[in-house]
């Protein structure tokens, strides 16, 4: 570590925005529960919750995006909430298993 790393002072953290579509589809599935969870749960300092219009993923929705990491997160349910909190807003790890994979495409080889 040179002398002007260990100078520098820690950064502040990135403000996160969480839009969860609220859109017809989305509805259909539970979006508005999901929404209220977030609402509800103890979000980390900088981290805001919105109801959003369509996200365009109507085939796989409750649709909850986290910018500006750009994670989109499919077929979301209330009890998924508190992990989303815990491990990837606060921890900064994405949960891969809700990951949309036809956004965040994997490949196996």
């Amino acid at each position: 570590m040179t002398p002007s790393d260990r100078d520098r002072q820690p950064s502040t953290p990135e403000e996160r925005y969480i839009s969860v579509c609220q859109h017809d589809s989305c509805q259909r599935n539970g979006s508005a529960e999901v929404l209220k969870a977030f609402q509800e749960a103890k979000l980390p300092p900088g981290v805001s919750v919105t109801g959003s219009g369509c996200l365009g993923q109507c085939s796989c929705g409750p649709t909850v995006k986290v910018n500006p990491d750009n994670i989109w997160y499919y077929r979301i349910k209330p009890s998924d909430v508190r992990a989303i909190v815990k491990q990837h807003l606060e921890k900064g790890e994405p949960i891969e298993d809700l990951l949309n994979p036809r956004i965040h495409m994997r490949f196996y080889y």
